[in-house]
This record gives structure tokens, C-alpha cells and sequence, in this order.
């Protein structure tokens, strides 16, 4: 009893190995020092105790859960699993999502893994707040900075092997499987080059305007610069502990990454060298919200994140002559009242009915239409006013993050697919009224399109459906092809060559392939080996901005 008072307790923060190490060390040495303790009782104690110290919910949670949400619970191919992240996710919701796991995720079932009361000793703990709390400070981002190929010591023209290969026509695929990246040519539908990334690279790359250079960002918060045209990342630094996704600036010059953990934003200059970290802090100043995502702005020169915890959307300018912003109430700003703050790189906040989850900028990016994953509704947000001018009737959980635009009789429209039901709802971006809701075989995640297609393509890969695409008719508005090529397989995440004569979809599995159908008929024309891509990225779509692609 006196071995276990003692050295239990003095064990409790260390690993399953050290402490194993420990309290045989202790085992022994109270052994020999005390004769009624024979060695064998010893080595028996020790069994006992290490066994019973495996049950625990901390090694639970080492044996079930660290592979994907890291081994110190601050996030890696899952979510960090800390208090603060856990905040709007209820406990009875969590032990749910223990026992059954989550749909199209990673996330699987553990009720036949663990009993009851492991379920319940491991959610409780995941509440329970990291002593110390984990930090990442700017002297820990900067020193992060790896540099691998200087500013200048590469060719500025692309590598022989890219002759007569149209630079703008290249995508980038992110396989999430074995975590690599490859590089494939849009004409020949043939992959070029294939090299390992970052673990678990999350949100969608971003590309300077000259498309040489695509950014990545990862969920452990590391950011890297890939330079296409020589095929080699250049640059990296680790911005967070949990990153959500990186926004480029309009004229390259500027990245920014927004993370859940801490909870800021992060300017960098283009060669990743950290500008100015914006702690995400309401304006009443009494609490801190996760980032949920920041898109670029281009037109206005500046960026708009969007915070999970807190009503409010911020506008960021990277334009060096901004005008000054004013916090709190101001009388007459040219009277020089108020607290003037620099416009470059300082938030301009609009405050707002709820929070926005994910957002969507119309054409001219003087609106931002967004919604809470709280569902039921949207809200469309005027910039230049920083107010609310409309509500959207929004059923279930709409991705606006992966909404597309097109002409519909003669008026530009919204269609985003739907995380909780299976619909499409298209919105006229005139009066903000609902032109039509599309049924769907299921919530699905992703809708792509292209200015040269009749159709546009949504998945259900949320649903019992997840191996069907269905393609809409962007005229008529109705379902007119579902395509199942590989039956019980997740399919997904459709994008178009820059001519818009070829769709490539995403088989996401580890032994996966990119599924190339052809635009106008809709037969499948041939199979790329790929390991789970979840993404690809058209060069010439995502820096022209395509209306048919996300941003």
C-alpha cells in the first residue's frame, strides 16, 4: 500500500513506458531495502499496478485515439480533442460519436472496442483541460522556419519534363492515404511527378496568380510552399497546433492561415516569414474563438474569416494604403476622435446575428453569404456596411464553402450542396429567394461545374449513397445521370480540366483511383491509380476563379 500512495500519484503524467520503467525501478529498490519485501512480490506488485494503470483513460486513450487526434490530443489527421475545441459538441453527443463513429469519416465505431464505462472514462478525460495549456508562440512559429531553397536559387522557368506541358492545365491532387501530393497534366490525364506532404494536409491549396507556386496547409498547423515549375517545397514553418486552411493574397504577396489551436490568424509574407498574429478575440474582449476559415478577397485586396465561436466576421486588408479602423463608437472619425488603428492587417469586425461556420463570396465580393452548421438558415452580409442586409432559407447544413455559381435565365444563382439532407438549394443571387430545392440521394459534401458545361456534379458521400454522383442539368435544374462506376466505393470531389471537356472525380479509398468521365457524355474515359484523393485542384480554374469551383 505504500509503494502504490506513493508512486502512483508521481507517475501520473508520464507515458505507459517511462512509467513502466519507474515503478519497476521503485519495485526493486524497495525490494532490497525493506527484507519482508521479497523480489518476487515485487515483480508481482509491478505487474498488478501497470495493469491496472492500462485502463486509465490517458492510455485508453494512447492505444485508441492518438494515431488520428495526436498523441498529446492536439490534433493530426483529426480533430484536436482539447475542452476548447470540444465546446460546442455536447457529451452525450461525444459518447455517441465514440460508440458509433461518424459517417464518411475516419472516425469508426469503438462499441465493440470498449465497454460502457471506457467510452464514458475516456470522453470525460477529453473534457478535461491540458495542464499546462498548449501554446504556440511566435518564437516557437518562427524558429519552426525551414528553409530548404533560398529565394532565387531555383530557375525561373519550368523543369525540361515540362515541355510543350500546358502549366496552367496542371492539377494538384492531395492523397490523403499514404499522404503525398502528385501532380498530373490535364491534357495527356497523366501524372508527372508524385512527392510526400506534410501529414494530413487540410482545406484546399492555394496558388500564387502566376500559378508556380501552390501553398499547403496541414491539421498539425504546418504550412509549406511548393514551387511547381522545379517541383520542390522550398519552404515550410509550423503556424499553430491546429490549422483549419491558408488564404493567398490576390497579388501574392501575402499568406494567411487560420487555426482552431491557438486561436488567431497568422500573416505571413510570401516566403513564410510570420508578418503579424491576430488573436481572435471579440470586441467585447472577453473571449477567444477558433477560426473557422479565411478566404482571399481579391478585389477589395484583403481577407475574410470567419470565427466559430464568436458572431462576428472580420475583414482583414493586406492593401498598404487602407484607411485607418476605428474600434468602439466614433462621433466624427475626421475630427480625429477615436482609437485609429493602422488599416493594414488590422481587423475590420461586422458583428452578427449568430456565427458563420462557412461562407460564400458573391461575384463582385462585396457579399459574403454565409450559415452556422446550427442550420436552418443563411445570412447574406454587405462588406462595405459590415451589416446583414438578408436572410436565405437554408435547410439542413448547407456547404456554402463548396458552392457554385452559374447563369439561369438570364440571373446569376447559387447552388451548395447539403452535410445533413440530401438537397441542393439554389438561390437567386438577385432577391436572395429560393428558385428551386434538388433532391438528392443524400447530404453530400462537394458541387463542381465549369463555364463550358451544361451540367453540374454533386455527391451524396454523407449517405448510404456515397459511391453515386448525380449530375444536375443547370437549365432544367433536375437530376439527369447518376453514375455508380465502382459500386459500395466512395466517390467524390469532382473538378474539370481547364477546357471543361473532362470531370475527374475522387474514388476515396486507399487503394483509390481518379476517375476521368468525359464532360458532355458522361462516360467514364479512364482510371489514375491514387491513394485516397480527396482533392484536386485545377491551376487555371482556381486562379481565374472560376464560377464553377470552390475558392
Amino acid at each position: 500500500s505504500r509503494f502504490v500512495a506513493v508512486w502512483i500519484p508521481a507517475c501520473a503524467g508520464m507515458t505507459v513506458v517511462r512509467r513502466r520503467s519507474v515503478l519497476f525501478q521503485r519495485a526493486l529498490e524497495m525490494s532490497f531495502r525493506d527484507q519482508s519485501i521479497r523480489l518476487t512480490t515485487g515483480f508481482l506488485l509491478l505487474a498488478s499496478i501497470a495493469g491496472a494503470a492500462l485502463a486509465g483513460p490517458a492510455e485508453l486513450y494512447q492505444q485508441h485515439c492518438a494515431a488520428c487526434h495526436g498523441a498529446d490530443r492536439l490534433g493530426a489527421m483529426g480533430p484536436a480533442l482539447l475542452p476548447e475545441n470540444l465546446e460546442r459538441l455536447r457529451k452525450a453527443e461525444a459518447l455517441k460519436t465514440v460508440r458509433e463513429g461518424r459517417a464518411a469519416t475516419q472516425m469508426q465505431s469503438f462499441a465493440a472496442t470498449l465497454k460502457p464505462e471506457e467510452i464514458q472514462q475516456l470522453v470525460d478525460w477529453i473534457y478535461t483541460p491540458v495542464t499546462p495549456a498548449p501554446t504556440w508562440s511566435d518564437a516557437q512559429m518562427n524558429a519552426s522556419r525551414i528553409v530548404h531553397f533560398a529565394p532565387g536559387s531555383l530557375p525561373d522557368k519550368p523543369a525540361a519534363l515540362f515541355d510543350k506541358v500546358d502549366m496552367l492545365n496542371l492539377f494538384i491532387v492531395v492523397e490523403a492515404g499514404d499522404h503525398h501530393v502528385s501532380v498530373l497534366d490535364g491534357d495527356k490525364l497523366e501524372r508527372i511527378h508524385r512527392f510526400p506532404s506534410r501529414f494530413a494536409l487540410h482545406g484546399g491549396p492555394k496558388f500564387t496568380p502566376d500559378g508556380r507556386y501552390v501553398f499547403f496547409a496541414s491539421r498539425d498547423g504546418w504550412v509549406s510552399k511548393f514551387d511547381i515549375w522545379n517541383l520542390k517545397t522550398v519552404v515550410e514553418i509550423r503556424v499553430g497546433i491546429n490549422t483549419r486552411n491558408v488564404a493567398v493574397s490576390g497579388d501574392g504577396k501575402y499568406v494567411i492561415a487560420a487555426n482552431y489551436l491557438p486561436h488567431n490568424l497568422v500573416v505571413l509574407d510570401a516566403d513564410l516569414k510570420p508578418i503579424r498574429t491576430l488573436e481572435a478575440r471579440s470586441a467585447k474582449g472577453d473571449k477567444t474563438s477558433r477560426v473557422s476559415a479565411v478566404y482571399d478577397a481579391a478585389p477589395r485586396k484583403s481577407f475574410v474569416a470567419a470565427m466559430k465561436d464568436i458572431p462576428e466576421l472580420w475583414e482583414i486588408s493586406y492593401d498598404p494604403k487602407a484607411e485607418p479602423v476605428y474600434e468602439g463608437l466614433v462621433h466624427d472619425f475626421r475630427m480625429g476622435e477615436g482609437n485609429p488603428h493602422p488599416g493594414q492587417f488590422y481587423p475590420r469586425r461586422t458583428p452578427l446575428e449568430d456565427v458563420l461556420d462557412d461562407f460564400f463570396f458573391d461575384a463582385s465580393y462585396e457579399h459574403v453569404i454565409g450559415a452556422s452548421r446550427e442550420g436552418g438558415k443563411g445570412q447574406v452580409v454587405y462588406l462595405d456596411s459590415r451589416r446583414k442586409i438578408a436572410d436565405i432559407a437554408l435547410p439542413g447544413m448547407p456547404h456554402l464553402g463548396s458552392g457554385i455559381t452559374w447563369k439561369w435565365q438570364g440571373r446569376t444563382v447559387l447552388a451548395t450542396p447539403n452535410l445533413k439532407e440530401g438537397v441542393v438549394s439554389v438561390i437567386d443571387m438577385q432577391d436572395w429567394k429560393t428558385v428551386k430545392q434538388i433532391p438528392t440521394l443524400g447530404p453530400g459534401f462537394f458541387m463542381r461545374s465549369h463555364e463550358k458545361s451544361r451540367y453540374a456534379w454533386v455527391d451524396s458521400m454523407m449517405s448510404p449513397n456515397k459511391d453515386t454522383l448525380q449530375v444536375i442539368d443547370k437549365e432544367t435544374l433536375d437530376v439527369v445521370e447518376k453514375l455508380r462506376p465502382v459500386p459500395g466505393k466512395t466517390l467524390a470531389h469532382i473538378e474539370f480540366t481547364r477546357d471543361g471537356r473532362y470531370a475527374l472525380a475522387s474514388l476515396w479509398e486507399n487503394d483509390g483511383a481518379i476517375i476521368v468521365f468525359d464532360a458532355a457524355t458522361l462516360k467514364e474515359v479512364k482510371r489514375i491509380p491514387a491513394s485516397k484523393p480527396v482533392g484536386k485542384y485545377n491551376v487555371f480554374n482556381k486562379v481565374t476563379r472560376s464560377e464553377g469551383t470552390s475558392h
